[in-house]
């Protein structure tokens, strides 16, 4: 590995114990090394910081931080990428799998064309135990020449989940991170979007955890899901619900405004966000595929050679 590694990975983890170990060796095992991976620890009370001395111990790549209170998801998050070395960037979860080509197939697609602002891949969500439950289709035109397209697709498209892909850390520089509202996750993709395209690598390797534990199922409501990413939100007073709503409105506006582009793409953008804000009010709308339950019956995977971990799937 370089002395600076090109790639830094962020994982931020709170209670993690029942996972993190199979996390840890997936990310670890990549056929792509030239990776650090920096681990904060968000004052977690299981076996966490036990979990990480061990790896650490054990692999130079690691870096191993303990916060001394529970600052919440976003800023835990915001962390690792503001400790973060590489020319580029993705943050990874506690209780996700990944193939074992997932970092370089990415590198590859983003050294290839430096048009490509976020490299991904083909995802499926596991359960518990590891088990394939869901394909997740990729409908999302992140790869078209026009931001304005790409960022209607963004408003109006589910599938994937790009916030976990590999980003150009310069460009992800220029957005305000993550914020504490409710899908800021969202946003700040959308604004990745208008900075340029993605590229989603045609192969099975992002494996997206669902159990009773992750914080969508846990933290069910805008308000307690925002209370997760910043303990200030719980309050009622001062953080009212619109208020939390308000603001991811405002963080699409603040994407349009922020991002790189023409006039006639600055007002096509206004136009689409307008449109998607008045979509809102059909049923169902409101629902990501990331959210919904995973379907009674199998549903097929394409194989891959270079999977590591989850390749069943699960018996409805």
């Amino acid at each position: 590995m370089n002395a600076v590694p090109r790639l830094s990975v962020g994982l931020p983890v709170y209670n993690g114990e029942k996972y993190l170990a199979e996390s840890l060796d997936a990310l670890l095992g990549q056929t792509y090394t030239d990776f650090e991976l920096i681990i904060s620890d968000n004052a977690s009370t299981d076996r966490t910081a036990e979990i990480c001395r061990d790896y650490l111990a054990r692999d130079s790549r690691i870096s191993y931080f303990r916060q001394p209170v529970n600052i919440g998801a976003t800023p835990n998050h915001n962390w690792t990428f503001e400790q973060s070395r590489g020319e580029l960037f993705k943050w990874a979860s506690y209780d996700d799998l990944y193939g074992q080509d997932l970092l370089l197939r990415c590198v590859e697609a983003l050294d290839a064309d430096p048009g490509i602002v976020l490299a991904h891949a083909h995802q499926a969500i596991i359960d518990g135990n590891g088990d394939i439950v869901l394909k997740v289709d990729y409908p999302l035109a992140t790869d078209d020449p026009n931001p304005v397209e790409r960022f209607r697709s963004q408003l109006s498209a589910v599938g994937g989940d790009d916030f976990y892909g590999v980003m150009r850390s310069d460009v992800l520089r220029r957005t305000p991170l993550n914020a504490s509202y409710h899908h800021s996750d969202r946003t700040i993709i959308a604004e990745l979007a208008l900075h340029g395209r993605f590229y989603q690598v045609p192969e099975l390797l992002f494996f997206r955890r669902d159990h009773p534990d992750r914080a969508e199922r846990a933290k069910p409501t805008i308000r307690s899901r925002s209370a997760n990413m910043e303990p200030r939100r719980a309050s009622r007073l001062r953080h009212p619900t619109v208020r939390l709503l308000a603001e991811y409105i405002g963080g699409f506006v603040g994407a349009i405004r922020r991002a790189p582009l023409s006039s006639a793409q600055r007002r096509g953008c206004y136009a689409q966000l307008i449109r998607w804000m008045a979509s809102r009010a059909k049923p169902g709308s409101k629902q990501r595929i990331e959210d919904s339950a995973p379907p009674s019956a199998p549903m097929p995977i394409p194989d891959s050679s270079a999977v590591a971990g989850p390749r069943r799937v699960a018996q409805g």
